[in-house]
């Protein structure tokens, strides 16, 4: 699975930094060093919306913070790797 995080202008400023970290964490957490490729990309072109955006495989997630990460780790990452094993 390939994780992208926008780190362009708009996204950095939306807190970019702090959503990288909590990939970080939550790799190193649930064991998935192997299964993940987390990488920073400029701009992915959704820049209107709250948040940071963020591309798990080919999917584009709007609007990920600090906040609703839990939400977008069990829901696109989880149940993608899920998938991807199936």
């Amino acid at each position: 699975m390939i994780i992208q995080v926008c780190i362009g202008s708009s996204c950095h400023l939306k807190g970019s930094h702090d959503v990288v970290k909590k990939f970080q964490d939550a790799i190193e957490l649930f064991g998935y060093k192997d299964d993940i490729t987390l990488a920073g990309s400029f701009c992915i072109g959704e820049c209107m919306h709250k948040g940071v955006t963020v591309q798990i495989n080919d999917e584009v997630v709007k609007g990920v913070t600090t906040e609703n990460f839990n939400e977008i780790w069990q829901n696109y990452v989880v149940k993608g790797l899920e998938e991807e094993r199936a």
